[in-house]
């Protein structure tokens, strides 16, 4: 008489929670430039990337999706900070969070100083509280969050 034996092996992709925030961050920022491109072109074009010293789309697109990389990181230190236990729910909440903070404290404080700063002919003014930015960095949130969720 035979006897099988079974092993399960779980072959699911897990990725590590600043490796979530990369690629959630990635995706948030996509959604966002997208947004940006459709409304306000010239943002990706000029702004983004003069805060560097470059101009163009495709340089605008670098730099953008690069600070989402980054700021995804950031998240995931946060979400990580407050209890990695959180559900999925709760974490995409956070995320809209996070976006709203990112344009509170990058968008309407930050980015008028520094273009200002390096002679951006045209800079926003300070503070620049603009409601489509904060639509733009709210979907950027969300999607970082339901991505974050997802994949950690």
């Amino acid at each position: 008489m035979a006897t099988d034996t079974s092993t399960s092996t779980d072959t699911g992709v897990r990725l590590a929670d600043w490796q979530a925030g990369v690629v959630g961050g990635i995706a948030g920022a996509a959604v966002m430039g997208v947004l940006v491109s459709i409304m306000n072109a010239a943002v990706l074009a000029g702004a983004i990337p003069a805060l560097y010293g470059l101009s163009g789309g495709i340089a605008g697109w670098v730099v953008h999706l690069s600070h989402g990389a980054v700021l995804g990181v950031v998240f995931a230190a946060i979400v990580r900070a407050v209890g990695e236990d959180r559900s999925a729910g709760t974490v995409v909440g956070l995320g809209l969070l996070w976006g709203v903070v990112t344009w509170v404290g990058l968008a309407a404080l930050v980015m008028p100083l520094w273009l200002s700063t390096i002679g951006f002919p045209m800079a926003p003014p300070f503070p620049n509280f603009a409601p489509p930015s904060l639509l733009w960095h709210a979907a950027y949130g969300s999607v970082l969050g339901v991505a974050y969720a997802g994949l950690r």
